[in-house]
């Protein structure tokens, strides 16, 4: 591979490649992957420093049905079953002919990417389905999470990848996923717990003589590595950093031959031969789009990464791409939590699975009321922050045992260290739930019967109010050992009691380019824009807005972009 760190240096205006690929996330790493392994001269250009874009800072969860990795964990799943899953979570909100594309294609891109590449996955063995309650929805099998990379392997591309985010480290930089977690937490309980945490711990030690964070890398930052290693691989791969994408030009039939890069270094005109791939991880950072699609929600509150600017999109619509219509939302959604750090920035903390769903725990709004079923998916929770009345922000409640069990946010479990957290407001404390209340500036009255409903529930395991802890989804992210009759409810009684204020984030744009089962880009009139594809956030997603499962973006980006290379170069072989 070679690598243009600093923009065009070196790219002679007029050279041609295969495929010119648009972003270096996720989706766009896959794509030049793929072509790589045809054979294909490549160049994936990339707005920021860094390659990942916000895969870098996901789980790197891969949701692909029918995979061969399915009969490890769950050797009963069928497409038939997860097609029946997705036409029931789905409907007509996105078009079924794509989702028919993803599963009938899945299974040949993961084992193609994993045969002839970096890429190692390994399927989890519960792993539920988000609407687990649906027919056809299943508790493991279909999502995939990446094996952990050792980033040394990446030599000197190794500070090309984008960290994690610092608050989902721990030790000046070391990544742990959730079994890292769980055997933390237990290594004064389990010899097997003990070994695992000494063993990481010393890995790391070693790594920050040589490195300025571990080179032990899980989650999204694994999925990224693998996916550059591979990249190194093909010699026809040109990755050019810090550089933008200025103008797509067609000839005289339409289609998309050429790019127009700009950086500091210079200017160039690329051929693309086979086709442009477009894979700039969506509109979330375009202030236009967002007042647009998601008006209200400030960009202070997306967690996802800097390089989403929706510039390429426009480029895409200046030639007559429409956007997917029909969603029921715009864009993927968590409830995430804010603090200034040391530097200045302002840390947005997205709340999946580690504190809302725990016993011991409620989300109340500004009336001290419960409002949504706490141990739902992050992606419905934050719509009902935003469909309920005063719940922006909210507040998630704990007490005392809840937070040295599980932590708040930024806030990690033991119940020690949190004197800097009360002092710049991020964690609010209350020897009572009055005193919490005023503090928080919210009803006394309402948090106290908020609490009392919650512990009543908390005995006879049943949530009247909003079901809390009844499917098979909701259960898993709750704690069975805390021995309650529910995993998801548990009296909160112990002061003092905490707040944490909560803030709906966009994680990810839902709607995108609307393409066909080739992620080839239409026009208004259904026809296709020879030459350009969308892939990624970029295009419109296959979910309709819905949010059925874990990894749910990272899935239909893997297969699409092999839909998308194949396509791009049939007329190659």
């Amino acid at each position: 591979m070679q690598l243009l760190k600093n923009g065009l240096d070196g790219l002679q205006d007029g050279c041609e490649f295969d495929l010119v690929v648009i972003g270096a996330g996720g989706a766009g790493l896959s794509t030049a992957v793929f072509a790589g392994i045809e054979g294909a001269k490549v160049l994936l250009v990339e707005h920021t420093e860094f390659v990942g874009g916000t895969t870098a800072w996901s789980a790197g969860t891969t949701w692909v049905p029918g995979t061969h990795h399915a009969s490890k964990v769950n050797s009963t799943d069928t497409l038939t079953e997860a097609e029946k899953y997705l036409n029931n979570a789905v409907g007509e909100q996105a078009p079924a002919a794509l989702r028919d594309a993803f599963l009938r294609n899945g299974a040949e891109a993961v084992a193609k990417i994993e045969a002839k590449s970096s890429m190692k996955y390994r399927p989890y063995p519960k792993h539920p389905d988000y609407i687990s309650d649906l027919p056809g929805s299943t508790l493991c099998g279909r999502a995939l999470e990446p094996v952990p990379f050792d980033g040394r392997l990446l030599g000197d591309l190794f500070p090309l990848l984008r960290p994690p985010i610092p608050e989902f480290t721990v030790l000046g930089g070391m990544m742990v996923d959730r079994n890292d977690i769980n055997h933390l937490l237990a290594m004064t309980k389990s010899w097997a717990s003990l070994k695992h945490s000494v063993s990481i711990l010393w890995r790391h030690l070693r790594d920050r003589l040589t490195h300025t964070r571990g080179t032990r890398l899980v989650m999204g930052n694994a999925l990224v590595g693998r996916l550059l290693h591979a990249l190194m691989q093909h010699a026809h791969t040109t990755l050019a950093l810090k550089t933008s994408v200025d103008a797509l030009e067609r000839d005289a039939s339409g289609r998309v031959v050429a790019v127009r890069l700009s950086s500091t270094s210079g200017n160039a005109r690329v051929l693309a031969k086979q086709g442009v791939v477009l894979a700039s991880g969506g509109f979330n950072r375009d202030p236009a789009l967002r007042a647009q699609k998601i008006p209200g929600i400030p960009a202070e509150w997306c967690p996802a990464a800097p390089g989403h600017t929706g510039e390429a999109l426009a480029l895409a619509r200046g030639l007559g791409a429409v956007e997917g219509q029909g969603a029921q939302s715009p864009a993927f959604w968590a409830p995430v939590s804010l603090r200034k750090r040391t530097d200045g920035s302002t840390a947005v903390f997205p709340h999946f699975v580690m504190d809302r769903a725990k016993p011991g725990m409620i989300t109340v709004n500004q009336a001290g009321e419960r409002f949504v079923n706490e141990s739902t998916s992050y992606h419905l929770f934050a719509l009902g922050m935003q469909a309920a009345q005063q719940a922006v922000p909210a507040y998630l409640i704990a007490d005392a045992k809840a937070l040295r069990q599980y932590g708040m946010g930024m806030v990690r479990p033991g119940g020690k260290g949190l004197a800097p957290f009360l002092a710049d407001g991020y964690l609010t404390e209350g020897q009572t739930l009055a005193e919490l209340a005023n503090k928080l500036g919210i009803s006394s009255t309402g948090l106290a019967q908020a609490v009392a409903d919650n512990n009543a529930f908390a005995q006879t395991g049943v949530d009247t109010q909003f079901h809390r802890g009844e499917t098979a989804y909701q259960q898993n992210i709750g704690d069975a050992a805390a021995g309650d009759p529910n995993p998801n409810l548990g009296a909160i009684s112990e002061g003092p009691y905490f707040a944490v204020k909560l803030y709906p984030g966009d994680i990810g744009a839902a709607q995108g380019l609307q393409t066909n089962e080739h992620a080839q880009v239409l026009n208004a009139q259904g026809q296709v824009i020879g030459g350009l594809y969308a892939v990624g956030n970029d295009m419109n997603s296959i979910m309709g807005g819905v949010y059925p499962a874990p990894g749910i973006t990272l899935g239909p980006g893997l297969v699409f972009a092999n839909l998308a290379v194949q396509n791009a170069l049939a007329g190659t072989r």
